[in-house]
């Protein structure tokens, strides 16, 4: 990160301060008025605006709290998710959590530099459209940040060494430190723009961390399905993973709450309705495009997901 940005970071904020001379915790009061201490985006973001950052409180121990983004500039930090699971953040390490999740931190010394994104639910509605096709790895994601599931506390990413990652974090940052115009505008369209890059990186979070193995293999199981789900096997995955079918099977039941059958179909007919709103391909070419070979069977499961017909959606995509 650039080293001026850090210097920003960096600088003893009052509350710090008030630490520093000896208050002895975190005063709740200037992030929520809720007993729960959820943080309240109406005490931290001016008034329509859609994000904000605020950079990590030092010196002290921060109670159990509700935050949705962490990002780690400098240093280290010590996260304890739902009052038992310890995790360090560690430069260029990205937090996603789940709205339903409580976290707290350990004290932080001076160049234990992290930021907290405060985000209102709103902001994503740009990010998210600007991914023209739907896919299981952003879906994933959004799920996660945005609290639609409670199958993940949360998503531990390592994005040091991926450069577009780290650019777009990074610039986020500078664009809300800095105050610029269209920030909220700036912002959304790079999150977009992050979403879809953790989506093409997905191969490469978190490699080689067995602290986060099984969400390593999510990982890697879903960009599989992403890329082989014309023809993908379960027994393909276990063979490159190494584990067998029943192992990758229970994991990926838990972390998604759909098994491997499951996701590979969601993937298929997310592609065949991009290809209906994208392309002119007839319908029974798309079919076999999309690896199904029973066309009954696929106009059956994609009125259940669609709520129409292939025709139908093709001319109204909006139903």
């Amino acid at each position: 990160m650039r080293r001026d940005l850090l210097d920003m970071l960096k600088r003893i904020t009052p509350e710090e301060q008030e630490l520093l001379d000896g208050s002895r915790e975190i005063r709740k009061e200037r992030y929520t008025n809720r007993r729960d201490f959820v943080v309240d985006s109406r005490l931290l973001l001016e008034k329509g605006r859609l994000i904000e950052i605020r950079p990590h409180t030092r010196f002290a121990y921060f109670p159990k709290h509700r935050v949705e983004m962490v990002y780690m500039c400098a240093g280290a930090t010590t996260h304890i998710i739902n009052g038992s699971n310890e995790l360090v953040l560690k430069e260029g390490d990205l937090l996603f959590l789940n709205q339903n999740v409580y976290h707290e931190i350990l004290p932080a010394g001076e160049d234990d530099l992290a930021v907290n994104f405060i985000i209102l639910p709103e902001f994503f509605d740009r990010p998210i459209s600007m991914v023209e096709r739907e896919n299981i790895l952003r879906d994933f994601l959004i799920s996660t940040l945005a609290g639609d599931t409670a199958m993940n506390d949360y998503l531990y990413i390592q994005t040091k060494g991926i450069v577009p990652v780290e650019n777009l974090l990074e610039n986020m940052i500078w664009t809300i430190l800095g105050r610029h115009p269209m920030m909220d505008t700036i912002n959304q369209t790079s999150m977009g723009l992050l979403l879809m890059n953790l989506s093409r990186f997905a191969d490469q979070i978190g490699r080689g961390d067995p602290q986060h193995e099984e969400q390593n293999l999510m990982f890697s199981v879903l960009d599989y399905i992403e890329h082989h789900y014309q023809n993908g096997t379960l027994a393909e995955i276990s063979e490159l993973s190494h584990l067998p079918t029943y192992q990758v099977s229970r994991m990926l039941k838990k972390r998604t709450g759909k098994n491997f059958k499951e996701l590979l179909q969601l993937r298929r007919l997310q592609q065949a309705a991009y290809l209906l709103q994208n392309t002119t391909l007839s319908i029974d070419k798309i079919i076999v495009h999309i690896g199904y070979e029973n066309s009954s069977y696929f106009y059956r499961v994609f009125r259940e997901k669609y709520g129409c017909s292939p025709s139908e959606y093709r001319l109204h995509p909006s139903l």
